[in-house]
């Protein structure tokens, strides 16, 4: 009844009210001009021949991590195509760039049944993999009229969105109803996902941890590591202002135990290289080199500067104990996953609440070391360091819970094959 009484009020108010909103949206540059017809169900291209995937993500993050598993669905149908939909210019930009050979982007239409019925009836996805947490009444009811499977992946509902639904759980009964299965980030999300009306619902883990590969040249994973040779390597990956100075004041701790030890220093904003190079070299007089610069790495280098881009996953396979930046500072943290799946022994600081879930089965797991600050830092590196087996210990740890994460997608693939054949 919800969404007969919401289809009613948006062909109503559509004319007078909606698009009114839709003419600013337009005017302030978040409406892409030259592709508005998609917002209204008409398709820019024809529908490709063969199985159809429709992936959906509001956003850019979600439908970034929608990557691998679009790559995972084209793998294993050879012939199939995936469409990806978003709802903003950016997302659009990100996915032209991103997306491989056999998929392609179209704008989501606006949530008006007309719209919407026009959109499913062209495009007649074989499949829909729904990653956007806002639920649209008139899309949903579209989908489910053509019977066409739904999976909801990656369902978060946070504990104010459940008290708030609770209130509304007519709403969501009917909306959730529309869904074939739910795919919850959590346990607690499934749960919360079939209390609020979902038919079927589990929890496979959380598709974010299961990213593509960084992209390596492996030309020049080869002269670099030529030029490390096999000395001891530390690297501070991701770093933002100040932690690097913290870091550089026990340099010379660890090098007494070490004395081939070589600190590598890949800052998140490449652009500062040249600061923290000055820094490091007036305060505590070390011998550095500038990646930037074409600075060559020899055996008198004490820290090489890699400020670059596109190379972190040269770093990831070549250095086996890695700190992860915005951690020693109150910024929340950065990707630790990555390195963890390089093999690479991972060290964070106290400030990983960008990561918190990740954090939490991470450190469950054994698979990533926590540090309370920059004393505990230095004992904790100089002791593994110093200890081989216990180091080799650390990255077989991090590696084995990285790939046990990724086989979320293994476990989504399983669910698509209840509805799709592979013929």
């Amino acid at each position: 009844m919800f969404i007969k009484i919401y289809n009613f009020l948006i062909r109503l108010l559509y004319p007078v009210v909606i698009s009114r909103y839709i003419k600013k949206r337009k005017l302030t540059g978040k409406e892409d001009i030259k592709r508005f017809n998609e917002r209204k169900g008409r398709p820019s291209i024809e529908r490709p021949e063969g199985k159809l995937f429709w992936v959906h993500g509001a956003s850019v993050g979600e439908s970034i991590s929608a990557l691998p598993l679009i790559q995972k669905l084209l793998d294993v149908y050879k012939d199939a195509h995936v469409m990806v939909t978003t709802g903003t210019i950016t997302s659009a930009e990100v996915m032209a760039k991103r997306l491989p050979e056999r998929a392609f982007h179209q704008y989501i239409p606006l949530d008006n049944p007309v719209f919407t019925t026009r959109f499913v009836r062209h495009w007649k996805p074989d499949l829909v993999l729904w990653f956007e947490s806002d639920f649209w009444p008139s899309m949903l009811n579209s989908i489910r009229r053509k019977n066409i499977p739904l999976i909801l992946v990656n369902g978060r509902i946070s504990n104010k969105s459940f008290k708030r639904w609770q209130q509304f759980d007519y709403i969501s009964k009917e909306l959730l109803g529309c869904f074939t299965f739910c795919l919850g980030q959590s346990e607690e999300d499934a749960y919360r996902l079939r209390v609020l009306g979902a038919k079927e619902t589990a929890c496979l883990g959380n598709i974010k941890y299961a990213g593509l590969p960084l992209p390596i040249d492996e030309e020049k994973k080869r002269e670099i590591a030529v030029q490390m040779k096999e000395r001891t390597t530390w690297l501070l990956s991701s770093t933002h202002n100040d932690e690097e100075f913290k870091i550089g004041r026990f340099f010379k701790d660890i090098q007494e135990k070490n004395p081939d030890f070589l600190l590598i220093i890949a800052p998140r904003h490449p652009h500062r290289g040249v600061e923290i190079k000055q820094k490091l070299e007036e305060d505590f007089g070390l011998k550095i080199a500038l990646r930037s610069n074409n600075e060559p790495l020899t055996d008198k280098t004490e820290v090489y500067i890699a400020d670059t881009i596109g190379e972190l996953g040269i770093w990831y396979e070549l250095c086996p104990l890695v700190f992860i930046g915005g951690s020693l500072i109150p910024h929340g943290g950065q990707n630790f996953i990555e390195p963890s799946r390089s093999r690479a022994a991972v060290v964070v600081g106290p400030h990983m609440f960008n990561f918190t879930d990740a954090m939490n089965r991470a450190k469950k797991a054994d698979a990533v070391i926590q540090v309370n600050d920059v004393l505990d830092l230095q004992e904790e590196v100089i002791n593994l360091l110093s200890n081989k087996d216990l180091l080799e210990a650390k990255r077989s740890l991090a590696y084995n819970w990285a790939t046990s994460e990724a086989r979320v997608l293994d476990g989504i693939l399983d669910k698509v094959k209840n509805y799709i054949s592979e013929e």
